[in-house]
């Protein structure tokens, strides 16, 4: 995501969440441990995190939804994920 990506994302969660609020994260990962731990490693302890491993096992699916107090801990959760090599956002 671009810096610009997480400007119009920052905005449109002020508009549109009431905080303190539980936010989901979704990415996909190459099924590698290393990447999966960084991946997982994102969240905060008491985060409710899901792998699903994908059909043919090259990616893995990671679910968390954790309790965020504003839009900042969000973006904040997407920029550290932007600096994992293959991590996918959805």
């Amino acid at each position: 995501m671009t810096n610009e990506d997480l400007n119009r994302l920052k905005d449109k969660l002020i508009e549109t969440t009431s905080f303190p609020s539980v936010y989901m994260f979704k990415f996909i990962v190459p099924s590698e441990n290393r990447i999966i731990a960084l991946a997982e490693n994102l969240f905060e302890e008491n985060a409710d995190i899901h792998t699903i491993e994908s059909g043919k096992g090259k990616y893995t699916s990671i679910t968390a939804k954790q309790v965020v107090m504003n839009a900042e801990e969000i973006i904040e959760v997407y920029k550290k994920a932007g600096e994992i090599k293959g991590l996918i956002f959805l």
